[in-house]
């Protein structure tokens, strides 16, 4: 009789501590789940540039084309020598540097150029100042409140409506809040080629035009 009790208490202790265990088990899974949230918001990209991979590799072709053509010129006059190899070399790590696409993404009321030496971000919600510089290569300049600034250049915009439509939805925010004091007509003109590119490709793929 005593080594049946004894047998049903251990029993009994047993079954508590299995159950005390799956306890503990579940609770600690039920926790790291309940920790996991979903995505920040300032890193979810909802459009980018289309064409960057492909300029990406253009630029590096273009510079393996040239150290390649030095070699064969150096080859067929006989120069060929390391010295003269690292200096071709350099110049076409040079021209990839020059060549090198900023990689240009946007999300909920933010913009980001990336470029070799780093990455540049505005609050397009915060936007004040939105100014184009002119030269060789144009550029919207776009400013926030927080005194980051970037430049975009204008046909990566008119190429990607979705990043032209991040960025015009957060200036109208900004706008609407008072931020936004110059830089209107800029993206007034910007806003007016960009649709009225997106017109005639959608008239030319219709064969309208």
């Amino acid at each position: 009789m005593e080594s049946e009790s004894g047998r049903e208490s251990g029993n009994g202790g047993f079954q508590d501590g299995t159950r005390a265990g799956e306890g503990d088990g579940t609770g600690s899974g039920s926790g790291s789940g309940e920790g996991d949230g979903p995505g920040d918001p300032e890193r979810v990209v909802l459009a980018e540039d289309r064409r960057w991979v492909h300029d990406l590799w253009a630029a590096f072709f273009c510079s393996l084309s040239l150290i390649v053509l030095l070699h064969l010129v150096d080859l067929a006059a006989g120069t060929v020598e390391a010295g003269r190899s690292m200096l071709w070399a350099g110049l076409a790590a040079t021209l990839f540097v020059v060549l090198f696409p900023p990689r240009v993404t946007a999300g909920r009321h933010w913009l980001s150029v990336r470029g070799l030496l780093g990455e540049r971000r505005v609050s397009t919600d915060l936007l004040t100042q939105v100014s184009r510089r002119d030269g060789i290569a144009q550029r919207i300049v776009l400013k926030d409140v927080r005194g980051r600034r970037v430049e975009v250049d204008p046909t990566t915009l008119a190429a990607n409506p979705l990043l032209w439509h991040e960025l015009d939805r957060g200036a109208r925010v900004a706008g609407e809040r008072g931020l936004l004091r110059t830089g209107s007509p800029v993206l007034r003109t910007l806003r007016e080629r960009i649709e009225s590119d997106t017109a005639r490709a959608v008239f030319e793929a219709s064969d309208l035009v």
